[in-house]
C-alpha cells in the first residue's frame, strides 16, 4: 500500500503551520504542568474558578453577569465557579448598593492572600524558567504574547452580528 504525504508548505503558510503547531504544543504543556501543580497544591481550587478570583482581586467587586463578561464565559458556569469560591471562603456575596435585589461578588482577605501567594509562586517559576533569557527577549516575549492575545480575542470574540 502506498503512503501519501501532504505537500511541503512554504512562505507564510509554513510559518502559520509552525505557529499553530507550537501553540498546540504550548497548550498541552500548560495543561500537563497545571495538572501536576493542582495535584501538588491540593487546595481544590479549579483553574476556571481561580480566574474569577483574579478578576475580582484586580477589578474589585462585580455582579455575576459582569464577571461572566469579563472572563468570556456564560453566567451558569460562572455561577457554579463563584459558588466554589464562596464555599472556600475566597469570595463573599455582598448586597449591591445600587440595587438591593442584586448582589456583588468580592474577594475576601483570604482570597486576596491566596491570589498573592499564587502570583508570587507563578512569577518565581517564570523567573527560573526564563533566567537565561536576556531582558530584551523577555520584554519582547511579553509584548508579542500580549499583542497576539489582543488580536486573538478581537478575532475570535468579536461581535459576528455586525
Amino acid at each position: 500500500m502506498d503512503t501519501v504525504q501532504a505537500p511541503a508548505l512554504s512562505g507564510p503558510e509554513a510559518e502559520y503551520e509552525q505557529l499553530s503547531g507550537e501553540l498546540i504544543r504550548l497548550t498541552r504543556l500548560f495543561e500537563r504542568a497545571h495538572t501536576r501543580y493542582v495535584a501538588q497544591q491540593g487546595d481544590g481550587l479549579e483553574r476556571a474558578a481561580y480566574l474569577l478570583l483574579v478578576a475580582l482581586v484586580k477589578t474589585g467587586p462585580q455582579r455575576l453577569s459582569a464577571l461572566a463578561d469579563a472572563v468570556h464565559s456564560d453566567i451558569s458556569t460562572v455561577s457554579r465557579q463563584a459558588t466554589q469560591l464562596v464555599r472556600l471562603g475566597l469570595v463573599a456575596r455582598r448586597p449591591d448598593p445600587s440595587d438591593g435585589r442584586a448582589s456583588l461578588l468580592a474577594a475576601t482577605e483570604l482570597g486576596v492572600r491566596t491570589f498573592e501567594d499564587k502570583r508570587r509562586a507563578r512569577n518565581r517559576h517564570f523567573a527560573e524558567l526564563l533566567a537565561h533569557w536576556p531582558e530584551a527577549d523577555r520584554r519582547a516575549l511579553c509584548e508579542l504574547v500580549g499583542r497576539f492575545n489582543d488580536d486573538f480575542e478581537r478575532y475570535h470574540l468579536r461581535d459576528t452580528h455586525t
